[in-house]
C-alpha cells in the first residue's frame, strides 16, 4: 500500500517543523502543523489563541481539580460547545476527529499533536520521530534569536509538556519507540533528514509492492 500520510513527532529545537515543511514541499503534499489548532478553533468557535494555549500540554492540576468540582453541578450536562470553557480535554476530543479527517484525505504531513497515536492502525501512514543532542537544539534556538538561558529552559520545558501530554492522554511514554517507522538524529542537517525520510518511505513502498499478490490472467 502506498504511503499517503507522514506523521512527524519532534523534540523541541530539533528542527522538526522546518523538516516537515520541506518534506511536504518535496512531495507536493499538504502540511498540517499550526493549521491543526486553527482548524479546531474554527470547529469549536473559539479564539485561535485559546487552542494554541492547549497545544500539546496538559491543563494544570489546580484547573483539573476545579473542573472535577464543577462537573458535579450543572456543567455535567453541557457539551464543551455549550459551556463557558475550552480546555485540553476538549482539544484532544476534537484532535481525534480532525486528524482522522485529515488522514482520510491523504497526501499530508502531520506534525505532532498525538497524530502517530491516533493514526497508529493506518497501514498508509509512516511515523517519524526527530531528536537531537541538547547542544544542537540549543544551537538551533540561539540561531533564531533565543538567548542561551532561554534556549535551555525551552528545551526542557516544552519537551516535558509534550511528554506529559502523551502520558496523560495516550497512556504511553514519549517517545514510544515501537510506534515509529523511523527515529533520526537531526544533528547531521535538515537536508540529510529529509532525504533519509523520503528514501525510507520509498523503500517501504517498494517492499510492500514486492509482496503484493500478482493477479492471474483469465
Amino acid at each position: 500500500m502506498p504511503v499517503r500520510i507522514i506523521t512527524l513527532e519532534r523534540e523541541y529545537g530539533s528542527g522538526g517543523a522546518n523538516i516537515a515543511k520541506q518534506i511536504a514541499e518535496r512531495l507536493g503534499w499538504k502540511l498540517w502543523d499550526q493549521e491543526i489548532t486553527a482548524e479546531i478553533a474554527r470547529a469549536a468557535d473559539v479564539d485561535p489563541q485559546v487552542t494554541r494555549r492547549c497545544d500539546e500540554r496538559v491543563d494544570t492540576l489546580l484547573y483539573r481539580l476545579f473542573k472535577t468540582y464543577a462537573r458535579g453541578s450543572y456543567e455535567r450536562a453541557l457539551s464543551f460547545a455549550e459551556s463557558k470553557y475550552f480546555d485540553t480535554d476538549c482539544m484532544v476530543e476534537m484532535l481525534h476527529t480532525v486528524i482522522e479527517d485529515i488522514a482520510s484525505r491523504g497526501n499530508c504531513v502531520i506534525v505532532g499533536r498525538g497524530s502517530p497515536y491516533i493514526l497508529r492502525n493506518r497501514p498508509d501512514a509512516f511515523h517519524v520521530f526527530i531528536y537531537a543532542p541538547a547542544e544542537e537544539k540549543i544551537r538551533r534556538l540561539k540561531s533564531i534569536g533565543k538567548s542561551e538561558k532561554e534556549a535551555i529552559e525551552l528545551v526542557e520545558e516544552v519537551d516535558r509538556d509534550r511528554g506529559d501530554f502523551i502520558r496523560h492522554y495516550f497512556k504511553k511514554d514519549w517517545p514510544h519507540r515501537p510506534l515509529y517507522n523511523m527515529m533520526i538524529n537531526s544533528k547531521f542537517g535538515d537536508e540529510f533528514v529529509v532525504e533519509s525520510v523520503l528514501s525510507d518511505v520509498k523503500a517501504l513502498e517498494e517492499h510492500h509492492n514486492l509482496f503484493q499478490p500478482v493477479a492471474r490472467q483469465a
